[in-house]
């Protein structure tokens, strides 16, 4: 079973909605596994910094089994996913 975690420092309220239903539909369509079997976590509100600053960032943690393979890959299609979703900066 995938398991897709998604820490964000923004609040709830600045989250789109619905991102956790396309965030299925993402992975289930990157890591080609059934959506029955995806489970995705979105979690919001946290202290978060990166390199050293607290604007806006997300910190996604991806778990799957048979699909190390082409990691490179997922993590070009879930960065680029991630980035127009909510609106980050390329860094």
């Amino acid at each position: 079973i995938p398991f897709l975690e998604l820490d964000r420092n923004l609040p709830n309220n600045r989250v789109p909605a619905g991102l956790e239903k396309r965030l299925c539909a993402a992975a289930t369509s990157i890591l080609g596994k059934p959506a029955d079997r995806v489970k995705v976590t979105v979690r919001t509100g946290l202290t978060m910094a990166l390199s050293g600053s607290t604007k806006p960032c997300a910190q996604p943690s991806v778990s799957s089994i048979c699909v190390v393979e082409d990691n490179r890959s997922h993590s070009a299609h879930f960065f680029e996913f991630l980035t127009k979703e909510l609106a980050l900066g390329q860094d």
